[in-house]
């Protein structure tokens, strides 16, 4: 529960666990060691959590932390760095335009460094500008899923506008792989693209014939074999 796994059962595939999931339940069976000593390592703890999920998160890093241990997390979520007692400000850009400690201290000390676009972020000196206009339904076209009643959704039926940007949001285990992967994407897959997987159990999907296509980018591995590298997966060496 203080990590955010409370809506996994204990007969759950290991293999279907995203990366982030993983990660918790080995966080979840240090809560009760009782180590005191150790230097903790986390890569991107918070990645796929609500705010709620978020905030028991980081009451359980600060509880290792309290008992006597060190924790470091690598992280972009602006809630973990506010929390964190010391923050390492590496940038200032991405690939060969990185690589420097920008700046080093107290979150207040990051949001005082005029380097530091982080800072300039928590600080709200800069910020991510809201539409102030929202984009309509293309020719008032949707896709309605009705029914859908795999895992944990209690026969719900929701609409999603196409030729929009959409948000599928809620706790975590709320359902919303349940509803958006293995509901609306597989039982699209289906009937467009000839796939064999079958989708979570539903009623109908209305809305699929205004579609051509269907593609899932998810967070698995890029490539097949040890030679694949961003170039290749994108193309890029493709005459």
């Amino acid at each position: 529960n203080d990590v955010g796994l409370d809506y996994l059962t204990l007969s759950r595939n290991s293999g279907t666990l995203s990366g982030g999931e993983s990660q918790r339940i080995r966080l979840a069976s240090q809560i009760g060691s009782g180590l005191t000593g150790v230097l903790y390592v986390l890569d991107e703890p918070s990645i796929g959590l609500h705010q709620r999920d978020n905030a028991r998160l980081l009451d359980t890093l600060k509880h290792l932390r309290d008992i006597g241990n060190t924790v470091i997390v690598v992280e972009h979520d602006e809630d973990a760095i506010l929390h964190a007692d010391y923050v390492v400000d590496i940038g200032p850009a991405a690939g060969i335009h990185g690589g420097q400690i920008i700046a080093q201290g107290t979150p207040q000390q990051i949001m005082a460094t005029p380097a530091s676009i982080t800072g300039k972020y928590l600080s709200g000196e800069l910020e991510v500008a809201t539409p102030a206009v929202r984009r309509e339904a293309k020719k008032n076209r949707r896709i309605k899923v009705v029914g859908a009643r795999g895992n944990n959704l209690k026969n719900v039926t929701a609409e999603i506008p196409l030729g929009t940007f959409t948000a599928v949001t809620g706790v975590s285990g709320g359902g919303k792989s349940t509803f958006l992967i293995e509901t609306l994407f597989k039982a699209a897959s289906r009937r467009i693209m000839g796939s064999r997987e079958h989708p979570a159990e539903h009623d109908r999907i209305e809305g699929l014939e205004f579609l051509d296509k269907v593609i899932d980018i998810d967070q698995s591995p890029i490539g097949r074999t040890p030679r694949s590298n961003p170039a290749t997966y994108t193309g890029a060496f493709t005459p």
